[in-house]
């Protein structure tokens, strides 16, 4: 076989946004446990892993760690990374830093392709909203990796010639699809095309097409059959078997050829353990295979020729054999799970959405009328604000597009009525109609953005549509409530903020906040013109005037507030907005006298008399701050529950014992006891810098004794990680000579293993490989060191080959 047959694997890596639309942040999601949130699970998973998957020897141990990124074709949701920026900035400029690799290794072509921004179903939006989302794809990418991109995913690879002629428009040359997407073909050149079955393209070429404006697009039909093997068939089980797969499609010439597929990226690790692991694998055995080479899609078109013209179906996709039902009606794809249940709210709530953005374009036009020169072309430039909302970056996109130099309220105007288009393409996010219910947490999320712009549209213009939406949305049917009304009313209006709920949650954070005067809450900011908190024992008053900014539309209000915490989850609240400074002034002398003087029944009742009768309480507070407040009280009774059990158990050690060597069953009592308080211990030792081996020895010691139950094992084995790794960063800073540190670290491994813990070591394997390397390169020739045996035991405990 000549070296003309090339491999390409393109990984394309996404989520749903989750941030409530309101807030700016993703919000505590239990069913991710024991992470904070899906995002935060699956990018321990997957993204991460990716950019530093394992290559393990016979033994299973570790003999390299290299990034998958700069060595396969990958996508990565605009979405996605903007929350990885955030949350975890080592993978994210890890990305980054693959695609600058991977231009040294494909011929100065980076690996990395944009995406449409906000994974809407092309084929079914409107032109406008097609542009603008090439066009904030374009520019996050370009904002992101220093460079144009060359291709772009489409979501869920659905694509129409609209779609294509937006592409090519703006620069882009290829996209990837699905082979069941191909209808016809022929050699350039020839005039009659060869009509094609389903699923039976050739994949091994790039294809060109020709577009009715005159423009091209080069077109790639990944290999269904491989893909189809990594998504189902156990293809990640084995990585060599793997690339194995690759060398099938090739036939046996010296002409160019491309085995290429495109899967979820989160097949590697996430829906498939360790399959980061098999795809590492699989890149080092066709990068060893001198008959083939590793490529990706920019570098293939520059060395092959294209002789194909290929004609696209219509309306099609990746996901949904209907072509794209499965994000309109109820087609019969489905995620499967509920036999008895239909999609057929699909079509009423496309309809609701569509109607929903049809109102808001000439109100959109109507209101920028005499502020914006060009508003559609503001919009498409508004992603630059939405990359970086410092209010020099927005004064610098006003001056640019504003009629003349905007006063405040203008200012805040258009700011909103950008947000009221940006949340009007956010609530066709794909996912939204992916799934089996229509009140399930993706739909919910779309339906929170639709919420917002019908609030924006409201505040600019007056213009009531929550009504007409709700009576269209009463249309769409529910598996589990009357119909996708009473699901929006229950799921998604709750989540609904504004300043005046900011401000209330505000002033009850604010009773146990460290510094409340100044203080950053999600996407606003409260700045306190007066602040007061007199405590008395478990109970405390807060009171002052402050004023809410929005770090989004610079609006901003000014409230005055007193607030009464009366101990564990009682929290009394009064909020006004309209108060003039005598009026606080007065009440706050009457409320800190009657608080000082122990008469909580005036407190309460001065209150009511100078803010009225409606009040606010812990329950207003958003998810993540509630719980953080619940969890704080809920912690200062649990000191004193433990301490009792804590005492029982101490007093009656020697009697259980006694039992227990009487060959007598320990009362349950005991063992609860027991249970409770080694559980904590176990978990304290954990969170301790200075690590006292002794105390973790007796630990595992009385667990194993009264055969107690570990609790939350998925947990512990984060926490037992997090530790492992912070013990090798202090090695790493005191040196490798470090003999004391490293002997307990190794002598803590055996111990946690020795109670059937399993520890998650990806990061410290990371850590001691690096270390391992500066060893290698640093080590004196023929000269031993007292301190080897332990560093290299450590490594055989993380399962690194320390002698490759």
């Amino acid at each position: 076989m000549s070296t003309n047959k090339y491999i390409c694997i393109h990984g394309h890596f996404y989520q749903p946004p989750r941030e409530n639309a309101w807030l700016g942040v993703v919000e505590m999601q239990d069913s991710a446990a024991p992470f904070h949130d899906w995002n935060e699970k699956i990018n321990f998973e997957c993204y991460a892993p990716n950019t530093a998957a394992r290559i393990l020897d016979d033994q299973g141990q570790i003999i390299n760690i290299l990034s998958n990124y700069s060595r396969i074709s990958f996508n990565f949701g605009p979405t996605l990374l903007s929350w990885l920026e955030e949350n975890d900035p080592g993978t994210y400029l890890s990305i980054l830093e693959a695609d600058r690799h991977s231009m040294e290794h494909f011929g100065g072509h980076g690996s990395a392709v944009a995406q449409s921004y906000s994974h809407l179903i092309s084929p079914l939006a409107n032109v406008r909203d097609i542009e603008t989302q090439i066009k904030w794809g374009i520019a996050d990418f370009q904002h992101r990796f220093d460079r144009l991109p060359e291709g772009m995913w489409l979501a869920e690879t659905a694509v129409d010639t609209r779609t294509l002629e937006a592409l090519a428009d703006n620069g882009i040359q290829y996209t990837i699809l699905a082979p069941r997407q191909a209808k016809a073909i022929r050699r350039i050149g020839d005039k009659e095309w060869t009509e094609l079955a389903p699923d039976s393209i050739d994949p091994r070429r790039p294809y060109l097409c020709k577009l009715p404006s005159g423009k091209e697009i080069f077109l790639f039909f990944y290999h269904g059959g491989i893909a189809q093997g990594v998504a189902f068939d156990g293809y990640l089980n084995d990585g060599e078997y793997f690339a194995s797969k690759f060398q099938e499609v090739f036939d046996q010439d010296d002409s160019f050829q491309l085995a290429h597929i495109a899967t979820d990226g989160e097949s590697y690790g996430h829906h498939h353990r360790h399959g980061e692991m098999a795809l590492a694998a699989c890149l080092q055995a066709i990068q060893h295979n001198p008959e083939v080479h590793l490529t990706n899609y920019g570098q293939y078109l520059e060395l092959a020729e294209v002789e194909y013209e290929a004609r696209i179906h219509e309306n099609s996709s990746w996901s949904c054999v209907h072509g794209v039902e499965r994000w309109r009606s109820d087609c019969g794809c489905h995620t499967g799970g509920h036999g008895d249940w239909n999609q057929a709210w699909r079509k009423p709530l496309r309809d609701t959405l569509n109607w929903l953005r049809d109102e808001l374009i000439p109100l959109y036009l109507r209101e920028t009328e005499h502020l914006l020169h060009h508003p559609w072309e503001a919009r498409n430039a508004y992603i630059q604000v939405i990359l970086d909302r410092s209010p020099e970056n927005i004064d610098a996109f006003l001056a640019k597009y504003a009629k003349g130099k905007l006063k405040g309220s203008q200012k805040t105007k258009v700011l909103r009525l950008l947000e009221m288009q940006r949340n009007a393409m956010l609530m066709f996010t794909s996912c939204g109609w992916f799934f089996d219910e229509i009140s399930g947490i993706e739909t919910d999320q779309i339906l929170q953005y639709a919420n917002r712009s019908i609030h924006y549209a409201d505040q600019v213009a007056g213009v009531n549509l929550h009504d007409a939406f709700l009576r269209k949305l009463a249309d769409a049917p529910s598996n589990i409530y009357p119909n996708g009304a009473t699901s929006y009313e229950r799921n998604v209006i709750p989540a609904k903020v504004d300043l005046v709920r900011m401000g209330m949650h505000y002033a009850a954070s604010s009773l146990f906040e460290a510094y409340p005067e100044d203080l950053e809450i999600f996407n606003y900011r409260a700045v306190s013109e007066e602040f007061n908190r007199l405590e008395a024992g478990s109970q405390k008053l807060a009171l002052g005037r402050t004023t809410v900014h929005s770090k989004t539309t610079h609006s901003k209000k000014q409230f005055s507030f007193a607030v009464l915490y009366l101990g564990q989850q009682n929290i009394i609240g009064n909020i006004s907005i309209n108060m003039e400074k005598e009026t606080f002034d007065e009440v706050a002398r009457k409320l800190m006298a009657a608080f000082e003087g122990t008469n909580l029944g005036n407190v309460i009742g001065f209150m009511q008399d100078y803010f009225g009768p409606d009040k606010f309480s812990i329950w207003h507070l958003f998810r993540d701050e509630k719980r953080k407040i619940l969890r704080e009280i809920t912690n200062k009774s649990l000191v004193h529950m433990e301490r009792t059990l804590r005492d029982y158990y101490n007093v009656n050690y020697q009697l259980m014992m006694g039992i227990i060597r009487s060959d007598i069953p320990l009362p349950g009592e005991f063992i609860n006891a027991a249970e409770v308080i080694l559980n904590k211990d176990l978990r304290n030792f954990f969170s301790i810098r200075d690590l006292n081996i002794r105390d973790l020895e007796v630990i595992a010691k009385d667990i194993g004794k009264w055969q107690v139950k570990i609790n939350d094992r998925d947990g512990l084995s984060l926490e037992a990680g997090e530790c492992i790794y912070l013990q090798l960063q202090q090695i790493l800073a005191e040196g490798l000579e470090s003999t004391d540190r490293t002997e307990k670290l190794n002598t803590l491994m055996e111990i946690i293993r020795g109670m059937g813990i399993e520890i998650d070591l990806w990061k410290s394997q990371n850590l001691y490989f690096s270390m391992l390397k500066t060893y290698k390169r640093l080590q004196e020739k023929d000269k031993q060191h007292s301190w080897e045996a332990d560093f290299f035991q450590l490594g055989k405990h993380l399962a690194v080959n320390t002698q490759t």
